[in-house]
């Protein structure tokens, strides 16, 4: 059964180098929107593999934005509420860009 754990940590975006400051449900970069996979349950920082998550697709769900990512590393998948705070840019970007919305 899945957790939620809150952390609160600032970061810098080992993608984009944006710093971001954390608020406790943070999962990833508000610019880019890149993660990185640190948890195995959502807040734990309990995963090893420490990849890069890609978000690979953007779908709109009830008024809300969900966020798919996928490790680089590994290739877990895992689907994330996008934040107020993410860059509205970026989000139509990926939602609009062929290889996300297939896949790569």
């Amino acid at each position: 059964m899945k957790q939620f754990t809150k952390c609160v940590e600032d970061f810098n975006c080992a993608h984009c180098g944006a710093v971001v400051r954390g608020n406790g449900y943070t999962n990833h970069c508000p610019k880019c929107l890149w993660s990185r996979h640190v948890d195995n349950n959502p807040g734990d920082r309990a995963s090893d593999c420490g990849g890069m998550m890609e978000p690979i697709s953007i779908e709109q769900r009830g008024g809300e934005f969900i966020i798919t990512h996928k490790c680089t590393v590994c290739g877990k998948v895992i689907r994330q509420h996008a934040s107020v705070d993410d860059d509205m840019d970026a989000i139509i970007s990926i939602s609009t860009n062929p290889d996300f919305i297939f896949g790569k």
